[in-house]
């Protein structure tokens, strides 16, 4: 499996249709973070040829200020 051709590909079919994403690199692979309405998707292109992918989906709830508190606290070291 040709990774880097399938990345290109994977990018190009994004651009096409006009789908926002940003790449970044972690561990072993080439990340590419979709950002659609309501969803995050991470895609990995793996330095071994195989791709996983991990979907985070809005429950629809919008919050307001004061859940950053609850970011600080539950997150800070």
């Amino acid at each position: 499996m040709n990774t880097l051709k399938n990345l290109i590909e994977f990018l190009n079919k994004l651009e096409e249709r006009k789908i926002y994403y940003r790449l970044n690199k972690i561990r072993d692979s080439i990340l590419v973070e979709v950002t659609v309405p309501g969803q995050k998707w991470e895609v990995e292109f793996m330095a071994d040829g195989t791709i996983e992918i991990e979907k985070f989906i809005s429950d629809g709830n919008i919050e307001n200020e004061s859940e950053l508190e609850v970011l600080f606290r539950d997150f800070s070291d």
